[in-house]
């Protein structure tokens, strides 16, 4: 069971669900600590209180504001958990929107709502099934780690999910990476269309989605354990200056079939049209049939 990081209410109007939040994610990663070269002995970072030049124990730090390089204001636990601020110990639902509304960049990680108690049981199921038979989420305030946050609540599998949010003005414009002015053809967009059909799926289930990294590095550690050689590294890809996009695209489909084991139910790419005569050229040349099956006038 992974543990509370935090414990509060749902405010949902006049309702309060009352819930611990616990991380809805897992880290697999292999983490490396640094360590003395020489003797491999584990080099580690101490707290040292710059004043007095010696390391000092958890027990005796706190937080503080730091007003001038003079001046600093502390700040206890206490007078955090006591903010004078709603969302201090609540989640407070603020709006409901449609998730396509939400632009993805703005949502972060996710932690699941858990009820708190017996007492929860019912206005939890109640927020559930409301916002499941809505089809929309809820938009939300909390104060987490320091700061006021936005979040986005959700249902996955029957159980609450808190996402969180970037305030908008955290957003980044995109306005300076635009890409120069260039057209794309009607029949580049249908290419990359077939191709996206190609390589569409239904989940994310497969080795494709697995973590490599990991595995490459417990390979690595394991080699080096049993005093073996190390795994060859696989020559980098050099990317290619795509000169012509069709050409790229109709290979792209191939090799997305192959990979896949069986043909791909996806439309054909377009042919290249063949050039039309202007129609001014065909006019003339009707012209010129006609008069030349006219009869001479006669005298």
């Amino acid at each position: 069971m992974p543990r509370t990081v935090w414990s509060g209410a749902i405010s949902f109007g006049l309702v309060t669900v009352p819930i611990n939040v616990v991380s809805a994610v897992e880290d697999h990663s292999i983490r490396l600590h640094q360590y003395h070269l020489e003797d491999m002995g584990r080099v580690r970072v101490k707290k040292v209180c710059e004043l007095e030049d010696r390391e000092v124990s958890n027990a005796e730090i706190g937080k503080g504001y730091e007003l001038t390089t003079t001046q600093v204001v502390p700040i206890t636990d206490d007078e955090l958990r006591n903010l004078p601020l709603p969302t201090a110990k609540a989640i407070e639902i603020e709006a409901f929107v449609p998730l396509d509304s939400v632009d993805p960049l703005k949502i972060g990680e996710g932690y699941y709502l858990q009820p708190n108690g017996p007492i929860a049981a019912k206005p939890y199921k109640l927020l559930v099934q409301a916002l499941g038979r809505s089809g929309k989420v809820a938009v939300a305030k909390y104060a987490w780690s320091g700061r006021e946050r936005l979040g986005l609540l959700r249902v996955r599998e029957g159980v609450l999910v808190l996402h969180a949010m970037h305030w908008p003005d955290e957003i980044r414009s995109p306005e300076e990476l635009y890409p120069p002015a260039v057209d794309v053809s009607e029949d580049e967009i249908e290419g990359a269309l077939a191709l996206m059909d190609t390589m569409a799926r239904d989940d994310l289930a497969g080795e494709e989605f697995q973590d490599r990294y990991t595995e490459a590095m417990a390979q690595i550690i394991e080699a080096k354990r049993e005093h073996h050689a190390l795994p060859e590294a696989p020559a980098p890809e050099q990317p290619a200056q795509v000169l012509d996009l069709m050409a790229a695209l109709n290979e792209s489909v191939q090799q997305a079939k192959e990979a896949r084991g069986k043909p791909a139910a996806v439309h054909e790419l377009p042919k290249p049209k063949k050039a039309v005569a202007p129609k001014k050229h065909a006019a003339k040349k009707a012209v010129a049939k006609k008069a030349s099956g006219r009869k001479p006038r006669s005298a």
